[in-house]
């Protein structure tokens, strides 16, 4: 099976995609390489999906993964409340494809190609 690795270790890159993943749910989108973007699609499709479902092992599963933090300082919202109550009902008549990668250029500093993940 061919994944990209990152040049990390297996439990550096889970955290990775942890972080982002719980950064694209809260904020919406999210700067990043375009390797690390395509790769990050499918964990975020997979946490929408989780969100749409809304029984309580599909909330375990979620919360499990993405990060707890606190969404909205007012509300003491957090971010696994906002993925449930918020972002899966907004695509609850959509079938899959809840992310679009746009490429935006190279990175000065190594010309590596960047790309914006969002939300549709």
């Amino acid at each position: 099976m061919w994944n990209r690795k990152f040049g990390r270790k297996a439990d550096h890159r889970k955290a990775m995609l942890r972080n982002l993943a719980t950064s694209v749910i809260l904020y919406g989108r999210v700067e990043t390489t375009e390797a690390k973007a395509k790769d990050l699609r499918s964990v975020v499709d997979e946490m929408i999906t989780l969100g749409k479902k809304g029984d309580l092992a599909s909330r375990r599963r979620a919360a499990a993964f993405i990060r707890n933090v606190v969404a909205d300082e007012k509300t003491e919202q957090t971010v696994l409340q906002k993925l449930f109550d918020e972002v899966a009902p907004k695509y609850a008549e959509r079938n899959g494809g809840y992310t679009r990668v746009i490429k935006t250029g190279t990175r000065r500093g190594d010309a590596a190609p960047m790309a914006i993940i969002e939300l549709v």
